[in-house]
């Protein structure tokens, strides 16, 4: 089972004021894998911060759906439709501004520019978060 990580456990899903971590279907962004993308039915272990020694899983989702997304930009690239104002708020981000922000941190200008991006809908199968 793959570990699908995350920074942070407080994103919160702007639309409906919850945690998004707490919800039981919640999104996240992420760029193609190199050795085996993403895939519908595919069962990851959720965990914060996984290579820290704060690691913490906090439990088992499946992938619902994955739909590609591009970050929005002058220069479209066409094929794909770009991430909403709403897919921002809902995976934790108050503007695009931010994500962009967060996006080339971790990622980088080039791979944001050149590469779409999975949108992956996930849902909670097993959680430790408390609940």
């Amino acid at each position: 089972m793959r570990i699908l990580g995350f920074q942070r456990k407080d994103w919160l899903n702007y639309l409906t004021g919850k945690p998004k971590l707490e919800e039981d279907i919640f999104t996240s962004f992420r760029f193609s894998r190199r050795d085996k993308d993403w895939a519908i039915g595919e069962i990851v272990q959720i965990v914060f911060k996984p290579r820290s020694k704060e690691r913490e899983v906090l439990g088992k989702a499946v992938i619902l759906n994955k739909e590609k997304r591009y970050m929005p930009r002058p220069l479209e690239k066409l094929g794909y439709p770009h991430i909403t104002d709403d897919e921002v708020k809902r995976d934790g981000f108050t503007d695009l501004y931010l994500m962009w922000k967060w996006l080339f941190y971790i990622y980088g200008w080039q791979r944001l520019v050149d590469e779409p991006m999975n949108k992956l809908t996930l849902q909670w199968i097993e959680r430790r978060l408390g609940k």
